[in-house]
């Protein structure tokens, strides 16, 4: 038994609909809940894990755009259908005249215009809590280099240290020598600078990237909720060795973080190799 147009139309747009809502709820929800934290994971097409509020409103604004994408598809193809089916030459073949309807132009103005205003209203507020830097409990400079980093703590004795790629290290590419050791449940503020050319601090995982440009001092921050390690690198075409320029951040607790403070400051004790005080000069 042959089906006819109206019905063909309606199953392919049943099938469409099931496919794209899956498709979005995957995207929503699905995936991130399998990430490891704080890292990339092999075939990873979605977002890394939050550990940072910043991250968890970038997840959402993420979850909400994907849904309002998948609805006005949605909508589309349901016209596309209907117009396929319904207004074809043998199920219409006496074609109205109708050129304009004042309705449908004032909706079809004001609809994109309410769902612009939807999408610019968290947009805004996202950019805010990125770039408004909170009283901050703890500063960190970080400098980049050709092609590593150099972090300095300077509510904590100012020392200095150099943190570059360890060969040795998992996961792979991320691993370095000397880790950025940071307390849970604070507010880090992050001065960043380059010292020879552009590089960028970016911390998936925080929602985090900033560039760090040679002779400006740019400011972001971010606030770990979680415990662990977090992964990321540079984001700036820096050179030939721009791939292996990581970034890896520990999150411990206050008494942990105490306790590695001490230690660094005699274990950097005799660095001052590094040549992020010029750079970082203005800011004092």
């Amino acid at each position: 038994m042959r089906m006819s147009k109206s019905r063909v139309g309606r199953h392919l747009l049943g099938l469409a609909t099931i496919a794209l809502v899956a498709a979005g709820v995957t995207l929503a929800t699905g995936g991130a809940a399998f990430a490891e934290l704080g890292q990339p994971e092999p075939w990873e097409w979605h977002l890394q894990a939050s550990g940072s509020p910043v991250m968890d409103n970038i997840v959402w604004f993420h979850d909400f755009l994907s849904v309002l994408i998948i609805v006005i598809t949605l909508f589309v193809l349901a016209l596309l259908v209907v117009v396929v089916v319904k207004f074809n030459s043998k199920a219409n073949p006496v074609p109205s005249r109708t050129t304009h309807n004042t309705v449908i132009e004032v909706v079809w103005t004001l609809v994109p215009v309410l769902i612009l205003v939807g999408i610019a209203v968290p947009s805004f507020r996202l950019l805010f809590l990125e770039l408004d830097v909170p009283k901050a409990d703890l500063t960190i400079k970080a400098t980049g280099k050709q092609w590593y980093w150099s972090y300095a703590y300077p509510d904590n004795g100012k020392f200095e240290f150099d943190s570059l790629m360890a060969q040795d290290k998992q996961p792979r590419l991320l691993g370095v020598d000397n880790e950025l050791v940071v307390p849970v449940n604070k507010v880090i503020r992050v001065q960043v600078t380059g010292a020879d050319v552009i590089h960028a601090f970016a911390l998936p995982a925080f929602g985090v990237k900033i560039d760090a440009i040679p002779g400006r001092l740019n400011e972001t921050w971010f606030k770990a909720t979680k415990t662990g390690m977090f992964y990321g690198q540079c984001s700036e075409l820096c050179g030939k060795d721009h791939a292996f320029m990581p970034i890896a951040i520990r999150v411990v607790s206050d008494q942990e973080f105490a306790s590695w403070v001490e230690t660094a400051k005699k274990k950097y004790a005799s660095g001052g190799t590094s040549t992020f005080a010029s750079a970082a000069s203005p800011a004092q």
